[in-house]
């Protein structure tokens, strides 16, 4: 990360995105995110795209997405271009999978094992993936012999390389290595459900939509490390900007979740709460000023400084949820 304005200002940067998913309602982890995201793209001048990741379909609540987009208006986000749902066409993710099964580096999978529905969303820390090692792949592939893409309604997935190491340097959460073969192996790229895995539809997306900055948690690194492997195989060009930021956690020490009591935006804002003490208490989080302050969300853009934000993870505890909720 750079160390001193003039760098981490002047960069050569374009396009980031705001990507929420349409499985559960904005709670004030995602909000925290979304708010850093937008406050670097001000502060850099980067263009800001909305896409709404609604391949996870059993899962897509009725109403969620227009809820988001109504939560995300009302605490003052804005974005330059509103992408088309990602499952409004299927097309460009069938390319990518007829590319990489012409490369040989994918190949289908009929194994019923727990994961397989888990790796096609967006995964999470906490969310049990398991190790899909070599041994397990369909006998007679080879990697790097073509394959056919032939079928839509089975999974098919990526043959990762034994001990392959993915590095690159994340512009907050410094250099990274991941060895996915000794963590997952290889990983869900096509769902039986006749639709691209959260690992390729990303990759694909940002590839298309021309983003180059992307700012998310840090549970995702694993996933990060995964979509450098398909960018790099699909030939995409430079892989984007990497800015994961550090999680909200509950007092428990786990990611803010259900277990730690109703944080979901609606629900502030059904009670009262105006938006102005939600990011107020999100600035104070990241390190502007000395306690929660009302704040609007354009203020927030000009008064946050990545450098002096903490690196560690934030929780959320009984007084934050008091100062939140009080007249």
């Amino acid at each position: 990360m750079p160390n001193d304005d003039q760098d981490i200002l002047s960069q050569a940067v374009e396009t980031t995105r705001l990507a929420p998913s349409p499985t559960g309602a904005l709670h004030l982890g995602n909000v925290r995110t979304f708010l850093i995201n937008a406050a670097l793209a001000g502060r850099l001048g980067w263009r800001t795209i909305l896409r709404i990741e609604d391949l996870d379909t059993p899962r897509v609540k009725p109403g969620v997405i227009d809820e988001t987009i109504e939560i995300m208006r009302w605490l003052g986000l804005d974005w330059d271009e509103h992408a088309p749902l990602q499952s409004a066409d299927l097309e460009p993710y069938r390319e990518a999978m007829r590319s990489l099964a012409a490369l040989g580096r994918v190949y289908p999978c009929e194994r019923t094992r727990g994961d397989i529905e888990r790796a096609a969303s967006a995964p999470n820390e906490g969310d049990a993936e398991h190790e899909f090692g070599p041994e397990l792949r369909p006998p007679g592939f080879r990697p790097g012999v073509p394959v056919e893409f032939d079928r839509e309604d089975i999974n098919w997935r990526f043959a990762v390389e034994a001990g392959k190491i993915v590095r690159f340097d994340d512009r907050f959460a410094g250099p990274q290595s991941v060895e996915i073969s000794a963590t997952i192996g290889d990983f869900l790229v096509w769902t039986k459900r006749s639709q691209p895995s959260y690992q390729l539809a990303v990759v694909v997306d940002d590839a298309r939509q021309g983003v180059t900055q992307i700012v998310r948690g840090d549970d995702l690194i694993p996933s990060a490390a995964r979509q450098r492997l398909l960018w790099e195989s699909l030939n995409f060009g430079t892989f984007p900007a990497q800015w994961h930021i550090p999680l909200v956690r509950g007092p428990d020490g786990r990611r803010l979740a259900k277990r730690h009591g109703d944080t979901r935006i609606s629900t502030y804002r059904n009670n009262g709460v105006p938006a102005e003490r939600v990011i107020g208490l999100i600035a104070w989080w990241c390190g502007i000023g000395t306690q929660p302050e009302p704040m609007s969300a354009s203020a927030f853009i000009g008064a946050f400084d990545i450098r002096t934000m903490s690196r560690g993870d934030i929780t959320f505890t009984e007084a934050d949820e008091q100062w939140l909720t009080r007249n």
